[in-house]
């Protein structure tokens, strides 16, 4: 992964790690999702929805870490996530 920037202290560098990591999971998810409607093997499809719903788990863990390490991301999920607010309500 590279910076835009240089002399980056570490809070940040970790911050885009995870974040990156996060960009990572969620796109092997969707890679995931096309093999499986591509495929026609039913024994596939399901080795790679297993596959699939492990990379949810490892996005989940990057997001929470994601929240306990960023003060305003945490606020925005604490307001948002799990509302059964229509989501017109939800945005400024």
């Amino acid at each position: 992964m590279g910076y835009v920037e240089s002399n980056i202290d570490e809070k940040t560098m970790d911050l885009s790690r995870a974040r990156q990591s996060l960009i990572e999971e969620l796109q092997a998810q969707m890679w995931y999702d096309e093999r499986i409607s591509a495929t026609k093997d039913e024994s596939l499809k399901g080795v790679l929805a297993h596959n699939r719903d492990d990379e949810k788990e490892h996005a989940t863990l990057l997001l929470e870490w994601l929240r306990r390490h960023d003060a305003p991301l945490d606020k925005e999920l604490k307001e948002i996530l799990f509302s059964n607010k229509d989501l017109k309500e939800l945005w400024d």
